[in-house]
């Protein structure tokens, strides 16, 4: 049994234990945890024994239990080396902007993010409520028996300031990522000012909106306040994934198969392997408090 399926059986150990949707699992790097949407992703199909999954001569198993205490034979996906040579890597952003455009009409992250307009967006994260209405405002409010009985206008959308944010950096920033020594996401930034004058400073709050490659579905992915009343809000949009530049932060998909084990099934002698538990690491939002929702306006 390879290193390859050292990890594919952490993970396995992880999610079939705790029911860990199979896109919050990431493998980890040497450098650290690693968050970057460029990883690897694994999806998890479990099959009928009326329609199992045929596999090829050659494809690895392993047999897994669930916590219920059925048992399945799982087969793992051939992924791919890694390549170890490095790609061509270009000067800046700029001149790979432009030698795109000239082998077709390129769409800006502002065109492909027209997608979201009238949409709004709430994420709840515990007492407060976060409502973001695309190039309209953005507030933080609490609910009760559906009326709004505290509100903070955390900004409203603000053309100019975004314009002179994105002149000189061709639409794209680079946000690096605190937990790892080289994970980074690429995003299209919105700047919203004129908020609800805050207290402390005495100035209107205001939020940098940072759009960023993700799928299946729009929506609001996290609310930062970076400093006294100035917050960072992210939202995943597919669309996004549509330009170049945010199509390598796509992951690639690999899927592990997994039928009913059969009675009669014998368990093949194993190689000697190690498993290391530091192999993989679970990256959940599920001990959170937060739920999202979207409403057209």
């Amino acid at each position: 049994m390879g290193s390859n399926l050292s990890w594919v059986l952490v993970l396995f150990t992880i999610s079939f234990n705790y029911d860990v949707v199979a896109d919050q699992i990431f493998p980890t790097h040497s450098g650290g945890l690693s968050r970057s949407s460029r990883e690897p992703k694994y999806d998890i199909e479990f099959h009928t024994e009326d329609s199992p999954f045929i596999p090829d001569d050659d494809q690895e198993s392993v047999v897994m239990p669930k916590k219920n205490g059925d048992k399945f034979l799982c087969f793992l996906p051939k992924v791919e080396k890694t390549k170890t040579e490095k790609p061509a890597v270009h000067e800046n952003t700029t001149s790979l902007i432009l030698e795109t455009e000239k082998r077709t009409k390129l769409k800006t992250p502002d065109e492909l993010l027209e997608a979201l307009q009238d949409r709004c967006f709430i994420r709840q994260e515990g007492w407060w409520s976060y409502e973001f209405c695309y190039n309209k405002k953005l507030r933080q409010i609490h609910v009760e028996d559906d009326k709004v009985v505290q509100e903070f206008v955390l900004g409203e959308y603000d053309a100019e300031a975004t314009a002179a944010y994105n002149r000189n950096l061709s639409d794209i920033s680079t946000l690096k990522d605190p937990r790892s020594k080289d994970a980074s996401q690429r995003y299209h930034a919105h700047q919203y000012t004129n908020g609800t004058t805050c207290d402390l400073t005495n100035e209107p709050r205001e939020t940098e909106v940072r759009f960023v490659c993700s799928e299946p579905r729009a929506m609001i992915s996290s609310i930062t306040e970076l400093s006294t009343c100035k917050y960072a809000l992210t939202i995943q949009c597919p669309t996004l994934c549509k330009h170049p530049l945010f199509q390598e932060e796509r992951p690639v998909w690999y899927t592990i198969n997994c039928n009913p084990l059969p009675k009669d099934y014998k368990q093949p002698k194993m190689e000697d392997d190690v498993v290391h538990e530091h192999d993989i690491a679970m990256v959940t939002d599920k001990s959170s408090s937060s739920v999202s929702e979207e409403y057209a306006t």
